[in-house]
């Protein structure tokens, strides 16, 4: 299974999205708070290439960008393979 990282704040609606269809799709994942951790929210900007919003997910290390994004792979087929792999 796939390392999956997700950057979240406490009151993300699209947070909970993310994780709730992580969730259901039996993904675990580290979730990193940045809502009070700046230096959390620094790692998060770097490694998302100036994103500012939440989440930012990334899978074995490729960022795959936030909710929006992370739902339209599945409803094109490719995300259930990226968690596989």
């Amino acid at each position: 299974m796939a390392k999956v990282e997700i950057y979240t704040k406490a009151t993300c609606g699209y947070c909970m999205m993310a994780k709730r269809m992580l969730s259901r799709k039996g993904v675990t994942f580290e979730e990193y708070p940045v809502g009070s951790d700046a230096t959390k929210f620094e790692e998060m900007k770097r490694r998302a290439e100036g994103g500012r919003t939440v989440p930012q997910i990334f899978i074995d290390g490729v960022h795959i960008g936030g909710f929006d994004d992370m739902n339209a792979l599945d409803k094109a087929g490719n995300l259930d393979p990226m968690l596989a792999a």
